[in-house]
């Protein structure tokens, strides 16, 4: 790349080259930006430290040499190690907010922004919301969001991960977020007496044989938020049969399996999910309330039992 530096001059010089460089490489874009274009303007704009909303009218304008080098590193990088773009800029935005990120947890991308951004409705049905949980939180950034968007709520989130909840605490300071609480626990281990009117959770979901065959970008990831057993399915099911002991009587809980879905619809069809259908489609994510979970225990606490 270093003989690119003396013919790429301008900002939209070095997207178009970065866009042409990742395609070729056959890089696999799941991680915030879905294409190779976007992900080389956010790694030429951070490098910059522009701000990634620039307006095209400073496409045309010229880089230093300095630069030109910081940029060309940065690609270097994406395509030579395979690092995640929001790893190398340290940053990922989710529900139109800027979390830092790292590996010490999954790069933020789940459809639950949407959800978020728009009430939770009509899921919610105007019932009222004061505590709030997110299982497998990570990075923060489901529950953080959350409290933004609802500042009278308490939102509690909890991991297993030492480490994911230390990012998980600077991005709550990053985004001044007073109102959420993070928590130890094993999904609802450690939450022994607390109730929430609402259960928020994107757990690891990936089967087995699916996380063997990941491309390199997820290597850079905590497998552990990614790994769930042979169908996917081993943590789900164990927050299927504990969010009643945690859901206020009208309680909701929403939860995002993935590919597992059709895994899940097949173990478990007479349970009511309403499976929510996003801008873009299905994508993985149903709706359920405390009372079917409730009224169908007996069987999911049976399922639950057969996992590690």
């Amino acid at each position: 790349m270093t003989d690119a530096a003396s013919e790429l001059h301008t900002i939209i010089d070095f997207i178009r080259y970065g866009g042409s460089r990742f395609n070729a490489a056959g890089l696999t874009f799941g991680h915030s930006y879905d294409n190779a274009m976007d992900e080389a303007t956010q790694l030429v704009l951070h490098a910059l430290h522009l701000p990634h909303d620039l307006s095209p009218v400073y496409g045309q304008s010229r880089l230093v040499g300095e630069e030109k080098a910081h940029v060309l590193e940065l690609f270097r990088r994406r395509v030579d190690e395979r690092i995640p773009a929001a790893y190398l800029t340290g940053e990922a935005w989710f529900a139109g907010m800027s979390f830092k990120s790292d590996p010490r947890a999954l790069v933020p991308r789940s459809p639950i922004a949407e959800l978020v951004e728009s009430g939770f409705e009509p899921w919610l049905g105007g019932r009222e919301v004061h505590r709030a949980l997110d299982i497998c939180t990570g990075s923060g950034c489901i529950a953080i969001a959350m409290a933004h968007y609802n500042p009278d709520w308490q939102v509690d989130g909890v991991d297993i991960s030492d480490e994911a909840l230390t990012l998980a605490e600077e991005n709550k300071a990053r985004l001044h977020a007073g109102n959420v609480r993070f928590l130890k626990s094993d999904l609802m281990n450690a939450l022994k007496g607390e109730k929430y009117d609402l259960i928020v959770t994107n757990p690891p979901y990936v089967t087995h044989a699916e996380t063997d065959a990941l491309p390199p970008e997820y290597a850079h990831e905590p497998e552990l938020g990614l790994r769930a057993g042979d169908d996917g399915l081993d943590l789900a099911l164990k927050i299927l049969r504990d969010a009643p002991d945690h859901l206020n009587e009208h309680g909701l809980l929403i939860c995002e399996v993935g590919e597992a879905e059709r895994a899940l619809d097949a173990l478990l069809p007479e349970l009511p999910m309403a499976w929510v259908e996003f801008k873009v489609g299905q994508m993985g994510i149903f709706v359920v309330e405390r009372a079917d979970l409730v009224a169908h225990h007996a069987r999911i606490a049976e399922l639950a039992a057969t996992r590690p």
